[in-house]
């Protein structure tokens, strides 16, 4: 039982599963309970929630509205065709004190010497093809490589000076989840950067957002799935679109295409079908039992 000084919590998948539950001190930041939940599933990246809010790392947990609920969401991250990175020619690298390292072709990203605030606070860094994004701790994003494959974010600047708790990218776009659940996009537009059709259902209730080589898939609050960006890569979920209004976990996207969990453990899969967008043969064996796609 949680004394005075701590704060009793179950940290809750999207499935209702309980990853972890106990008392952690009050006096404590959110990173204790973020390692709690990597202990649970080794290897995997994850955000927390409290209701439609982000909960950082850096969160202290005394910080928190109790009236809410002990009640905290856990939502596993899927990787995107763009982490992996596997056209680019730079890297970046950051170190334990929050600073940014980064070395390979300059003008691609292996450059980032006109970004001084790279310096501490650094979060997280995602990728482009040729270009990087980079969460503060503070929730504000930095950017450099090719201006106009993500490097160069001045079009949405103000949108993303604080608050934002996640970056993807596909292979010339970034795309940024903030803590209120809004969805910021920008860099190529035909490979995502250009949200602006489905803009009304981005702006609350985001919880996930996931890439292809050249379009996004976001998993809301409700378990509805919201795609935009190139068609051929995923952008269209227009022939799976009844299978993806309610009860989708997991969205995880390859090269030119997405599969996502349903809370049932079924799969639905779009994009390219040579790609895995079609997954008709083995349908039967994907209505049911799922807990994990890769």
């Amino acid at each position: 039982m949680a004394t005075s000084s701590e704060i009793y919590f179950e940290l809750v998948e999207l499935s209702g599963h309980v990853v972890a539950k106990g008392a952690w001190s009050a006096a404590l930041r959110a990173d204790c309970l973020y390692q709690s939940a990597h202990l649970a599933k080794p290897g995997r990246r994850c955000r927390l929630l409290q209701g439609t809010w982000a909960i950082t790392p850096y969160t202290p947990l005394a910080s928190l509205d109790l009236s809410l609920g002990i009640c905290i969401q856990v939502v596993w991250l899927s990787s995107s065709a763009a982490d992996r990175r596997s056209c680019s020619y730079s890297f970046a690298a950051i170190k334990a004190n929050g600073s940014v390292v980064t070395w390979g072709q300059a003008s691609e990203g292996g450059d980032s010497s006109a970004v001084p605030l790279l310096t501490e606070g650094v979060v997280q860094v995602c990728g482009t093809d040729t270009a990087f994004a980079a969460i503060k701790a503070n929730g504000s994003v930095l950017t450099w490589g090719q201006a106009g494959e993500g490097g160069d974010f001045s079009a949405v600047a103000p949108l993303l000076t604080e608050g934002v708790v996640q970056v993807c990218g596909t292979h010339s776009a970034f795309a940024a989840c903030k803590a209120n659940g809004s969805v910021v996009t920008w860099g190529s537009a035909e490979d995502g950067g250009d949200s602006s059709a489905v803009a009304p259902l981005l702006m609350e209730g985001v919880v996930q957002v996931c890439g292809t080589a050249g379009a996004f898939a976001a998993t809301k609050a409700n378990g509805s799935v919201v795609t935009w960006g190139n068609a051929e890569h995923g952008g269209d979920s227009s022939a799976v679109a009844p299978l993806l209004t309610e009860g989708v976990i997991q969205v995880c996207g390859n090269n030119f295409a997405f599969a996502a969990i349903k809370a049932n453990g079924s799969v639905v899969t779009w994009g390219n079908a040579e790609s895995g967008g079609d997954s008709s043969a083995v349908a039967p064996l994907l209505t049911e039992g799922v807990v994990q796609v890769c």
